[in-house]
């Protein structure tokens, strides 16, 4: 599905928690500040500003998978001309206990059909909708 800028509610950059230390890595420093996308369209709408989610993937059962921060683009996605993107981010990953796992998430009628259910080995940048963003806050714990 092509995304707009008039429904894009927040982009969603995944990590495989199975291929990299993501909880390793987050212990040490929390803030991310900045993350690889693939080029195209998507990478092109990227701007400062905008909404962002981190999802950790990887097989379920070994780490609570799903949200685990939220942030702020801080610039626009940037081209390297032998391989993926950079994408500038001013995003906090949330303590453990206040990370969100995917079940309750996925059993959320408002997130059923979001990208990450639907295309969970798409590639970065993923997205959500305006109503979905709206959803997932509802998810959240205060000023995340």
């Amino acid at each position: 599905m092509a995304v707009t800028l008039d429904d894009l509610g927040a982009w969603l950059l995944k990590g495989n928690a199975d291929t990299t230390d993501l909880t390793g890595r987050f212990a040490h420093d929390p803030r991310v500040r900045g993350w690889c996308v693939r080029p195209g369209y998507r990478a092109r709408l990227m701007a400062a500003g905008q909404p962002v989610v981190l999802w950790a993937s990887g097989s379920r059962g070994r780490l609570p998978y799903g949200v685990w921060g939220v942030g702020r683009l801080t610039g626009p996605a940037v081209p390297h001309d032998d391989g993926p993107w950079t994408v500038p981010l001013d995003l906090t990953v949330l303590a453990p206990e206040h990370r969100v796992r995917r079940e309750p998430l996925r059993a959320d009628a408002r997130l059923a059909a979001a990208e990450v259910f639907r295309q969970p080995q798409g590639a970065n940048p993923s997205y959500l909708t305006v109503a979905q963003y709206a959803a997932l806050r509802d998810h959240l714990p205060p000023l995340a």
